[in-house]
């Protein structure tokens, strides 16, 4: 078997994904149906947790690199949510085209050891007891390849979730609308721009190159077929019946038509077949959070499947993830809905968004709605304990006998990171057992140090935290070490997870992939 996991689809969630897992050594191959990049703007914004997780992982500089920063967003189109009133050192989203995303994930992915092919579409499947045979079809025919996983990351239409036969319940789309990039012959009010009016909404977003986005949405009208190109005769008609405008538009670089069906996929999981991204769930692209959910997904995936492929992993560690990935899509799912009615251009709704309006003023409802937008907020449910834990860990500054440091670099390999904020040794011999999985760091705080120890997962989420400057050993640190990075000493063989509640308990556990690991301690001060 010549690769651990295949993952269906080169977009950002796919990508990053390919990332996550060579980070933990995994044998990775991607199969895009498409013959090259699109290199289609698409999705534009990459929000606070996002841009936090591409620092962490030590891709930052190559996405700020002249992209535009926004220190703002929006919900319902209404009142701007500061984000700068966010925690955290990246209060802001990053103006970034869906296709630059896509090349630097691309060329990280390569320069990390993954393989992408493009033109190969996946057209089958079927789980067996030690993998997944996969159907590709290529320009040179159909052929067969084995995999110990398989992830589709293949979008709304996911051909992996089809196959599968795995439930995206939900409801269907009610509206039409249409965007196109674009170039326009009047200039435009400076930023973004979103209007309610009487005939739906029209949006106008500044591009790169002299480019505008323009978005024309009619609610309550049947959409056409999505795979019917979207003509500029067709976007002018489009505005012109929603703004009552004439808008001159040329040279179209991308084109789309797009509605509001809201679905999500059962479960992410079914035995060795995952979902992850649009294939997982679609909704209406209200304040652009459906990549940077997904893309989410891949960061809390990856480690997770690495484990297990590297042996250590276990069955509940793999069905974490939709138990933690699930419930944040659904949610999303919820305020993209919310957001939609609050859009809608019938008349009955214009004393409840004036409300809504008026209470976005207050401080507290507008961080609470800008910690939802962007993620921020995102708090796991790993079980009574430290109020830290289960959230994303505070970007802290250190410094310890080797200099100074952040928080968030000390997550740049992928591995976990049991962190003493007392600045001694005392718990390195605690996390021995775990030296080829966890890295033990002593340091201390520039400021009031939250806890005095840290455990970190790789994904930057907090699975236990101690107030005790003295202690140890800890039943509650052995505990949170086993749960997410194995049984303590470095695995015989890989033994495989049991079956999921999904899977039919005829089917057999992964076979060892045999990854080595490095059994020496990266114990270390900063």
């Amino acid at each position: 078997m010549r690769h651990d996991v295949v993952i269906a689809g080169a977009g950002p969630v796919g990508l990053m994904l390919a990332n996550e897992l060579r980070l933990a050594g995994v044998r990775t191959l991607v199969l895009e149906r498409l013959h090259r990049p699109s290199g289609q703007s698409r999705a534009l914004g990459l929000h606070a947790r996002t841009v936090e997780v591409l620092d962490q992982r030590g891709l930052l500089d190559r996405f700020r690199e002249g992209s535009p920063v926004w220190p703002t967003a929006h919900f319902a189109g209404l009142r701007r949510l500061d984000l700068s009133a966010l925690d955290g050192n990246h209060t802001y989203a990053l103006m970034v085209p869906q296709a630059r995303t896509e090349e630097i994930l691309a060329e990280r992915a390569v320069e990390l050891g993954a393989e992408l092919r493009y033109g190969h579409e996946i057209v089958g499947f079927r789980q067996e007891v030690d993998g997944v045979v996969v159907d590709v079809r290529t320009p040179q025919g159909v052929h067969q390849l084995r995999t110990a996983y398989l992830v589709g990351c293949d979008g709304g239409g996911s051909t992996v979730r089809k196959l599968g036969g795995i439930d995206f319940p939900g409801t269907s789309s009610t509206m039409n609308a249409l965007l196109g990039d674009v170039r326009l012959a009047e200039e435009q009010p400076p930023g973004p721009q979103l209007r309610r009016l009487a005939g739906g909404l029209f949006g106008v977003v500044p591009l790169d190159d002299g480019y505008h986005r323009v978005v024309a949405v009619e609610f309550h009208t049947p959409q056409a077929s999505r795979d019917l190109p979207v003509t500029l005769d067709e976007l002018r008609a489009a505005v012109k019946r929603v703004a009552g405008v004439e808008l001159e538009m040329s040279e179209p670089r991308w084109t789309s038509r797009f509605g509001n069906a809201t679905r999500q996929a059962a479960r992410y999981r079914d035995g060795r077949v995952l979902l992850a991204g649009d294939a997982a769930h679609v909704h209406f692209p209200a304040g652009g959070q459906g990549l940077n959910t997904g893309m989410q997904d891949a960061v809390n995936l990856g480690w997770k499947l690495g484990g297990v492929i590297a042996g250590w992993g276990t069955r509940e560690l793999l069905d974490s993830y939709h138990a933690e990935r699930h419930p944040v899509a659904r949610q999303v799912c919820h305020n993209t809905r919310a957001q939609l009615a609050l859009m809608d251009p019938a008349e009955e709704i214009t004393p409840l968004r004036e409300l809504f309006a008026r209470l976005m003023d207050f401080a507290e409802v507008n961080r609470y709605l800008a910690g939802m937008v962007t993620g921020v907020d995102i708090r796991y449910d790993l079980g009574d304990g430290h109020p830290l834990v289960g959230r994303r860990m505070p970007d802290l500054a250190l410094r310890g006998p080797e200099g100074t440091s952040r928080a968030v670099h000390l997550l740049r390999s992928g591995r976990g990171v049991l962190l003493d904020l007392t600045g001694s040794a005392r718990l390195r011999p605690a996390a021995a057992g775990w030296a080829d999985r966890v890295d033990v760091i002593s340091a201390e705080c520039d400021t009031e140090a939250p806890a005095a120890a840290l455990l970190l997962r790789p994904d930057g989420y907090l699975a236990w935290a101690s107030d005790d400057p003295t202690a140890a050993l800890t039943d509650e640190l052995e505990v949170a070490l086993t749960r997410w990075f194995g049984p303590a000493g470095r695995p015989v063989s890989a033994s495989p997870p049991e079956p999921s509640s999904h899977e039919p308990a005829s089917r057999d556990r992964p076979s060892p992939a045999g990854l080595p690991t490095d059994p020496s301690p990266r114990n270390k001060e900063l």
